[in-house]
């Protein structure tokens, strides 16, 4: 009985804490999508962390309470982060502070692919863009 118990809770406990692993350069849209396909890969009270397909481009918008941060996968961009425009491509990662406007145009033929880390969690509510749709 002892023994059947501690595997159990060896069980439990490596299910409870064991890590999943993604190999995020082979993951591909799973979906049709128009412009942006998000998924989450992970999220908890002090981080969201999302993989990103970006087909053309991200309109100018900033986020009042989170700091963002970017990891490229595949693709090029141009990327504007406040009165700051640069090129972006596979490797490069850079920091969006809180409060700042960000955009983005897609500059390669396939989609650009990345990882964005959102602190603290990100639930979708703190997306302000410069010039709202009517």
């Amino acid at each position: 009985m002892k023994t059947l118990l501690l595997a159990i809770i060896l069980l439990i406990s490596n299910l409870i804490f064991s890590q999943n692993v993604t190999n995020v350069e082979d993951k591909q849209p799973e979906e049709k999508y128009d412009n942006v396909l998000v998924k989450k890969l992970y999220s908890d009270t002090k981080a969201s962390y999302f993989i990103i397909w970006i087909k053309k481009d991200v309109s100018s918008h900033k986020h009042a309470t989170h700091t963002e941060s970017i990891i490229v996968i595949e693709g090029t961009g141009l990327m504007t982060v406040g009165d700051k425009t640069f090129d972006i491509k596979k490797g490069d990662y850079f920091v969006i502070p809180e409060n700042t406007y960000h955009a983005l145009k897609v500059t390669s033929k396939e989609p650009i692919k990345v990882i964005s880390t959102q602190t603290p969690e990100f639930l979708g509510k703190d997306r302000i863009f410069e010039h709202p749709k009517k």
